[in-house]
């Protein structure tokens, strides 16, 4: 069962307490294997540059070489952050952001918390959320479920778009990271995609795409 924390004189769940099977039940989540939103964005061609390509290969060995003895906060700051830095999803109407509160009410719950990254409109502070990712040292942490966490944290910002639009979001464990979309009440999640592998390359290419599809839904024109 969720922990239920009072705040404001309501009770509200975190999104570290929500479990995939407790989610899928309560919220009547649906698994849809090969849903089209998400194929369409994980298989997306994007062009990545020689440059790119060369730093890519730099993060690749340093995540290699270091990945089994670096913690959470090392791993975040060595590797992911540098692959979203390189993918830069500053415009002048949308932004990434890192540990900001993400609150909402799906089907009378109210929930909350904190991702460790989101993809939002505004600037300085993040006003409609389209994609949120969670992290972890490693594929299975005592303290929560990553996959369950960042559903959570998409339903939320589903609830927050206006527009019947998929939500985005992918899980990080050590160096594999998983995709995911949410769209209505069904989801989806990729195979794994290893950082410390060639896969860099199709990770890079997959964020890429998400820029463009963020771009699309904040109006800026790449």
């Amino acid at each position: 069962m969720p922990i239920f924390a009072l705040q404001n004189n309501k009770y509200m769940s975190n999104f570290r307490d929500w479990k995939l099977p407790k989610l899928l039940k309560q919220f009547q989540l649906s698994r849809v294997r090969n849903l089209a939103c998400l194929q369409e964005w994980i298989e997306a061609e994007e062009t990545i540059t020689d440059f790119e390509k060369a730093v890519l290969a730099y993060l690749c060995n340093h995540l290699i070489d270091n990945v089994l003895s670096w913690n959470e906060q090392e791993l975040s700051m060595h590797a992911i952050g540098p692959i979203f830095t390189w993918a830069n999803f500053t415009t002048p109407k949308s932004n990434l952001f890192e540990l900001r509160e993400l609150i909402g009410t799906v089907d009378g719950e109210e929930i909350s918390g904190k991702p460790d990254g989101m993809i939002a409109s505004g600037v300085g502070e993040p006003e409609i959320p389209y994609f949120c990712f969670h992290e972890y040292k490693k594929e299975t942490d005592p303290n929560g479920d990553p996959t369950g966490q960042c559903l959570a944290a998409m339903l939320v910002a589903q609830v927050k778009n206006a527009e019947n639009a998929p939500i985005y979001g992918v899980t990080i464990s050590g160096e594999n990271w998983r995709f995911l979309v949410l769209e209505d009440r069904n989801y989806d999640i990729s195979s794994s995609y290893s950082a410390g592998s060639k896969d860099i390359y199709d990770i890079f290419r997959i964020l890429k795409r998400l820029k463009r599809i963020v771009a699309v839904r904040v109006g800026v024109e790449m």
